[in-house]
């Protein structure tokens, strides 16, 4: 059974992964798959989809689940070595947002930075934790304002009720955890591709 989520945190497992037909076969091969297959399934030469599983398998992304005989042949069967990959912002990490480097608070930027930091985290305990669950709690929600200044109110109360509950809780003892409240404009559904 593969991993759940897997967070690449390597540039050159990145490189692979984000390769146009790589990423066909990653997607492909949430469920095994040959050569042969892929190869039909994607409109491809056997040959180039078996250069492609070589780098794939090369990074860790992909593992051999059985091999079996098909005439003089041994046909390999591969799936992906997790249900989904993520590509950290550490994977390049010279050009990785950071909130310390953003002075603008209310930013889009410094939103998109923090948001950096969160996915290299919550990557690094995933991958710390092996298959032992890492204890989080998230909040999604969508809300409509009537006005700018109806955002503005609920932005600020927001804050102050957070704020407020972090001076409640906050120990000097114990294990330190960090909590992000972001408020964007939603974007419409993206249509199936």
């Amino acid at each position: 059974m593969p991993t759940p989520t897997v967070v690449i945190e390597d540039a050159a497992v990145a490189a692979v992964a984000l390769d146009p037909v790589r990423a066909r076969l990653l997607a492909a091969l949430r469920t095994p798959g040959s050569a042969t297959s892929l190869a039909a399934e994607l409109g491809l030469s056997r040959q180039k989809v078996n250069y492609h599983l070589r780098a794939l398998e090369a990074h860790g992304l992909v593992e051999l689940v059985a091999e079996r005989r098909k005439g003089n042949m041994t046909e390999r069967l591969l799936r992906t070595t997790a249900a989904a990959f993520v590509i950290s912002p550490q994977a390049w990490a010279l050009l990785a947002p950071d909130p310390d480097r953003e002075p603008d608070k209310v930013s889009a930027q410094w939103l998109l930075a923090l948001a950096a930091r969160l996915l290299r985290e919550v990557g690094r305990l995933i991958t710390a934790a092996g298959s032992r669950r890492v204890a989080t709690f998230a909040i999604d929600g969508e809300i409509t304002f009537a006005t700018a200044a109806d955002r503005a109110a609920f932005a600020r109360e927001l804050g102050e009720s957070v704020s407020t509950l972090v001076a409640r809780y906050h120990s000097t003892q114990g294990r330190p955890h960090r909590i992000v409240v972001a408020l964007h404009p939603a974007m419409p559904p993206e249509e199936p591709q």
